[in-house]
């Protein structure tokens, strides 16, 4: 069989042995595998670097290279997520509602987990560990198969959480990791019927659109992120250029910042011009219509196509607009259903957007880039779905189970 059937193979027999384990069984393997990332740092960032050294070498953009690149302080980050998870309740085995039929059937809805996960994502090393964390917590076994630019990073970082489930009742074949990191084996992933019981991609929009239109395992999808903050007339020129800042540069690689701005045509006049210059000041690119030109005259052009992209850089768009009406209908358009925030000071301004924008996360008043697992309190996240049906906005434990009827009788046959 090909790595990738072996793998899923492995998975499936191990998500068996999954179903029998306590909680405290479980807690204590996602202590284990935080603790051994400390301990095993030193060959985890050397396994960065070659993916880093690589990556610079094929010219790959600064942004991308942050989201790739692993540090003493992020390795932390990461293995602290994975104790956040130890402190969430398990969701598995909840009992949902209880009824009993007039023919004596006691009927029970509760939780199980999903079964066997598929992970298909890019440059994010934390994914696998956020990944496998999660999956494991709810019972699930998983098969991760990331991007080239992170291989050498994702195989230490299995190869170091197989050796801390080892020493637990957590078969280290639940967690699989698919070293072939051609497209071939991702779309090999997508046909495993039987095997998985479900693929998540994570990623640009190129690999979301190959595995949503592909796949004959079911999907959850998780969007491209293009996110808009709008500032209304009243807002607070302080609050909207902290917000509007962080949602841009905090981060520009990740998928819920900011790639395009609308900005109120009064509030434009007054405070584009100032705001401008504080992006520009953190080596930001702006794009923008033909009225953010007048207020900005080094603003290069912006175009449909602009408005259409996820740039994960540091490039923004800026569109100057007559009101909320034309906000709303701008994101409408453009939008990705992911994270869209308004900024101000009209109370039914901020309700309209709140109700009528649809995405996974709306914000008034806050940078987008809370949608995020950890932010939300759901220790790590798996992916942030935008689709509408099982799961949506940052998936956390809940979204990993699905139900199952447990029926009790004595002896009722269906006459």
């Amino acid at each position: 069989m090909s790595e990738v059937r072996t793998k899923a193979a492995l998975a499936k027999e191990a998500a068996a042995a999954l179903n029998n384990l306590t909680t405290e069984q479980k807690n204590e393997a996602l202590r284990r595998m935080a603790d051994i990332l400390t301990e095993r740092q030193d060959d985890i960032l050397a396994a960065n670097e070659r993916d880093l050294t690589r990556g610079r070498e094929n010219g790959t953009s600064p942004a991308l290279l942050d989201r790739l690149k692993l540090t003493p302080e992020r390795i932390a980050g990461i293995a602290q997520g994975l104790r956040e998870v130890i402190e969430l309740p398990d969701p598995v085995g909840v009992r949902l509602e209880t009824f009993e039929r007039p023919n004596g059937l006691r009927i029970e809805k509760r939780t199980v987990p999903i079964g066997v996960v598929g992970m298909i994502y890019e440059a994010r090393p934390n994914v696998t560990v956020d990944a496998a964390g999660l999956c494991l917590k709810t019972g699930n076994a998983v098969v991760l198969r990331g991007g080239s630019a992170a291989l050498e990073s994702n195989r230490a970082i299995v190869a170091a959480l197989r050796e801390a489930l080892a020493a637990t009742a957590v078969p280290p074949d639940a967690l699989q990791i698919v070293e072939d990191p051609s497209r071939d084996s991702a779309n090999e992933m997508l046909k495993l019927n039987g095997l998985l019981d479900v693929v998540i991609p994570r990623g640009g929009a190129a690999l979301i659109q190959n595995v949503v239109q592909n796949a004959t395992v079911p999907v959850i999808e998780t969007g491209a992120g293009i996110c808009h903050t709008y500032i209304d007339e009243t807002a607070r020129p302080e609050m909207a250029e902290a917000i509007a800042l962080n949602a841009k540069v905090q981060r520009p690689s990740v998928c819920n910042s900011m790639e395009t701005l609308l900005v109120h045509e009064a509030f434009a006049a007054r405070h584009l011009a100032a705001l401008a210059d504080s992006f520009r000041a953190r080596n930001v690119e702006l794009r923008g219509c033909a009225r953010t030109r007048e207020l900005v005259p080094w603003a290069n052009a912006a175009t449909d196509e602009d408005y259409a992209t996820e740039y994960n850089d540091y490039i923004l768009n800026v569109k100057v607009v007559s009101g909320l009406d034309e906000a709303l209908a701008h994101i409408r358009r453009f939008g990705t259903m992911h994270s869209e925030c308004i900024v101000t000071e009209t109370k039914e301004h901020a309700e309209r957007f709140l109700q009528e924008v649809d995405a996974a996360a709306v914000y008034h008043n806050a940078s987008t880039r809370f949608t995020d697992g950890f932010e939300f309190g759901f220790g790590a996240e798996i992916g942030i779905s935008t689709q509408k049906l099982h799961a949506r906005g940052p998936m956390g434990l809940p979204a990993l189970t699905s139900t199952k009827y447990v029926v009790k009788g004595n002896g009722q046959v269906r006459g």
